[in-house]
């Protein structure tokens, strides 16, 4: 054979092995994710179902002694809570089958504590099916929350409690289909029924429940399933750290496989972990878990709602968003409106991406240009991403509109099968000719979502600072999402000066100081500004480009408190009960016992015909007054009773409550409370005001 034509053939060879060196993707970088976590990931917004005895005690968690005949649900209907969440555009529901107390929502055959001895369909029911069935004609994926922890059986907290344990997981995995995910609280040893021993208990987290026996035995029984644990063993997925709604800006999807974990890393993940731990956030629709009657009036308001949205989806996280379920076995209305409410924003928010029909161009692709090319970053396919070469660790992507177009919002997606690699990354704009910087932020991982205000540019240049290697980005999206138009709300500080605040900042709002309807045509509102003598505020938040403006917000205010002291307290703090901010509150030391005054120094003497308190707003231990008495001076010496009762219903409704009296004069009043909802001596305020005539 011709020697020429031999080498022709090894150097073609040599070619070839290098064009298919040069088209090889990304190897991984560091820990990367199951295809169970990847599924869970996409998922992104689920349902938490809170539901047990606790529901009928008004307890946040029971001790195991509370009666089976209490649980009597008339109307449970979990296809109305599959509707829902489906609705609400969550993608599954995780039960809590059992909590602490250890009552079962499904007729186990390993204890007597469970729906099988209760009346609700005459002991015949089974939550858990119920459940079951409801998601699978919704289209939604099913979870469960099984507590290790429990306080009626009499085996916790010994060897034997963990076979019964086992015995539960099982059915549970067992009975009722394919489960997404097994979610165990971290709660553990403490006061409990125990089969009647009522006593404490301890046990070692670390070692008790000999997780990874147990973590062998649900793979076994349910292959596709992710677990959840804040027992201190690694499962698939990790605590935040917070359950308030948010991770850290900085997220890594990674922990050490072994080791002592701190706040810090369940907040932002580990940039070295060994193991792939991604973040779920888990939060309450309500203050509590279980159904507690005087949250009615305390469910999330929208702009809370999507202030959790960004900081946990828009994290690198999951959000896992939980209703409490009413004694009667449904969803609460306000509940169900909140849920909704919140779905419809995030599809306004996210309904036209700007880049879809954009051009993007890269500082640097890898070298087969069209398997890794910068439009592979927009073109809605999430199996597909840019990357660059091997050696580039920095790198931009421009996107350009070809005309001016308006956003507020960026996000991007790292192609997290091959790990999570960006360390840091600016947006920049083109605006009028020049680049200007709109935000900047650490970790993306599988989504990252930035706000900014609003801005009208020709392009957009995405700007990777630093990476652990090259990037990889399998997603971006550019949107302009419309202002949140709720009412905004209005204070009075103790100085006179009205504040009022839009939920979104970039609203425009419009007043009125006589309680006339407000308009685009009346004043706007540019600060703070002084008042004095009784006032009536309206106000909206108003969208000027789309000329869409909030409900009116509307509140009343009698005369200002700015000579008003409180007397006979040397605290600072007790100044949140004159601020005027419902917000802020203050606590009488823990060291009175009921009864309890609150004397305050009108400044002058007043014609008085009432007054209001409004009590503290806060999750644990508000303090708040039932019974009351209420005294007027004009000395601080001699004292007249004007009042006393309580304020009815207070415990489900604690808004402002008005007591009106026969007119007097006064400089003095004094507010004794003679008894809380907590009957203890804890005793709280988040504003005390009068009415004068």
């Amino acid at each position: 054979m011709n020697r020429y034509f031999l080498v022709g053939i090894f150097l073609s060879m040599c070619l070839v092995g290098l064009n298919c060196t040069k088209i090889k993707a990304p190897a991984p970088v560091g820990p990367v994710p199951t295809e169970n976590q990847k599924r869970w990931q996409e998922m992104e917004y689920y349902a938490f179902i809170h539901f047990s005895l606790n529901t009928y005690t008004d307890q946040s968690w029971g001790y195991g002694n509370e009666d089976v005949n209490l649980f009597n649900p008339a109307e449970l209907d979990c296809r109305q809570w599959a509707r829902i969440c489906g609705e609400a555009g969550m993608k599954g529901i995780i039960l809590t089958a059992k909590h602490h107390c250890g009552f079962c929502l499904w007729p186990s055959e390993y204890t007597e504590y469970s729906v099988k001895n209760s009346p609700w369909r005459d002991g015949k029911g089974d939550v858990v099916h119920e459940l079951a069935d409801a998601c699978k004609e919704y289209g939604l994926k099913l979870g469960i929350y099984l507590s290790p922890w429990d306080r009626n059986h009499p085996d916790y907290g010994h060897p034997e409690y963990i076979t019964y344990f086992r015995n539960q997981l099982t059915e549970l995995l067992t009975n009722y289909g394919p489960i997404f995910e097994v979610w165990f609280d971290g709660a553990n040893g403490g006061s409990g029924y125990y089969g009647g021993t009522n006593e404490t208990r301890k046990i070692d987290r670390t070692t008790y429940y000999d997780w990874s026996n147990t973590y062998k035995l649900i793979r076994q029984l349910q292959p596709d399933i992710v677990i959840w644990n804040d027992g201190g063993d690694r499962g698939d997925l990790r605590w935040v750290g917070t359950e308030a709604g948010f991770v850290g800006e900085t997220n890594w999807s990674l922990l050490n496989a072994t080791g002592e974990v701190e706040w810090g890393m369940l907040h932002h993940g580990l940039e070295t972990g060994d193991s792939w731990v991604p973040a779920e956030v888990n939060t309450s629709i309500r203050p509590e878990w279980f159904y507690h009657p005087g949250e009615d009036v305390k469910v999330k308001t929208l702009p809370h709602l999507m202030d959790i949205y960004y900081n946990s989806i828009g994290r690198n996280g999951t959000l896992l968003l939980n209703f409490p379920v009413m004694p009667n076995g449904l969803i609460h209305k306000n509940d169900e409106k909140a849920a909704l409410d919140f779905a419809r924003a995030v599809k306004e928010a996210f309904a036209v991406d700007l880049a879809e029909k954009a051009k993007a161009e890269a500082s640097n692709v890898r070298a087969d240009a069209k398997k890794f090319a910068a439009a592979r970053a927009i073109d809605g396919d999430k199996d597909t991403y840019w990357a660059t070469d091997d050696s580039v660790s920095t790198a931009t992507l421009t996107i350009d509109f070809g005309k001016p177009a308006t956003f507020n919002r960026f996000m991007a997606q790292e192609y997290i099968s091959l790990g999570q690699r960006v360390k840091a990354f600016t947006i920049e704009a083109l605006v009028d000719g020049n680049w200007k910087e709109l935000a900047k932020a650490t970790t993306i991982g599988y989504k990252r979502i930035l706000r900014f205000p609003t801005v009208t540019a020709l392009k957009v240049r995405f700007c990777i600072t630093d990476s652990k290697s090259c990037p990889v980005i399998s997603n971006i999206g550019i949107y302009n999402a419309p202002q949140i138009l709720t009412p905004p709300s209005i204070i009075r500080n103790q100085s006179g000066e009205i504040i009022i605040t839009p939920a979104d900042e970039e609203s425009v709002v419009y007043f009125t100081l006589d309680g006339s309807m407000p308009t685009p045509d009346s004043k706007k509102y540019k600060g703070l500004f002084q008042t004095e003598g009784r006032l009536e505020v309206k106000a909206i938040a108003c969208e000027p480009a789309s000329g869409k403006s909030s409900p009116v917000s509307h509140e009343k205010f009698d005369l200002p408190r700015k000579d008003w002291k409180i007397v006979g307290i040397d605290d600072n703090k007790a100044g949140a009960v004159l601020d005027g901010d419902p917000n802020t509150a203050w606590h009488q030391s823990k060291d009175k016992k009921i009864p309890i005054d609150l004397v305050i120094n009108l400044g002058k003497e007043l014609d008085l015909s009432g007054f209001r308190y409004f009590p503290d707003q806060r999750l644990w231990g508000p303090g708040i007054i039932t019974e009351y008495e209420f005294y007027i001076s004009r000395d601080n010496k001699v004292w007249k009773l004007v009042d006393s009762g309580e304020f009815p219903n207070i415990k489900n409704n604690p808004l402002w409550q008005v007591k009106k009296f026969a007119d007097v004069k006064a400089r003095f009043i004094k507010l004794r409370a003679l008894g809380n909802t907590e009957s203890n001596n804890n005793i709280g305020y988040a504003e005390v005001d009068v009415l004068t005539n």
